[in-house]
C-alpha cells in the first residue's frame, strides 16, 4: 500500500470486523427483525404504533418494507427504540479485507498474465504452472504496495 496509514487502518478495520465474522451466517428472520422481536416481545402492532408515534397500519407497512430490504436506517432505529433495542448497523467482509484486496491484486495480474501469455505460447516461452503461481503471488505483492488508481477498475 502506498500509505502506511492505510495499511494501519487497514488492519485495525479487520481486526474490529473480525467480531462479526459469526453474523455473515445468520439469515434475518423471514417476516424481518422488527416484526420478529415485535412478536417475541408480545407487543401487538398498535403497541408499537403506540410507542413510535405512528399508526397500527403504518407498522404493517414498515414491516413489510423491512422484510422486503426497501426500509430505511432511520425507521429501523426507530422501530428498535421503540421495542428497547438498538440498531447495529454494520458492513460485514465475506472474508477479511486483506484477503479481498489480494483477491482483486490476484485477479488483476491474472488478466495481465494471461495477455501476455498468449504471445509467449505463440512464441513457445509460455511459463509453467508453478512459474506462472510465482509470478502471479509476486506481483500481486507489487501492485498491493503501490494499489493504483486503477486498481478496482
Amino acid at each position: 500500500m502506498v500509505k502506511k496509514y492505510q495499511k494501519t487502518a487497514l488492519e485495525q478495520l479487520d481486526a474490529s470486523l473480525v467480531r462479526f465474522a459469526p453474523l455473515r451466517d445468520l439469515p434475518p428472520p423471514k417476516k424481518g427483525w422488527i416484526r420478529a422481536i415485535r412478536d417475541a416481545l408480545g407487543m401487538s402492532g398498535r403497541q408499537l404504533g403506540r410507542r413510535m408515534g405512528v399508526s397500527k397500519m403504518w407498522v404493517g407497512d414498515m414491516e413489510r418494507l423491512e422484510a422486503s430490504g426497501a426500509t430505511t436506517l432511520k425507521t429501523l432505529r426507530r422501530a428498535a427504540e421503540a421495542m428497547d433495542c438498538m440498531l447495529v448497523y454494520a458492513i460485514v467482509p465475506k472474508t477479511t479485507l486483506k484477503d479481498t484486496l489480494l483477491k482483486q491484486a490476484r485477479q488483476k495480474v491474472r488478466q495481465d498474465l494471461a495477455r501476455a501469455s498468449h504471445t509467449m505460447a505463440l512464441e513457445d516461452q509460455a511459463l509453467a504452472k508453478d512459474e506462472a503461481a510465482k509470478a502471479t503471488e509476486a506481483a500481486a505483492a507489487s501492485l498491493l504496495h503501490k494499489l493504483p488508481k486503477t486498481f478496482w477498475d
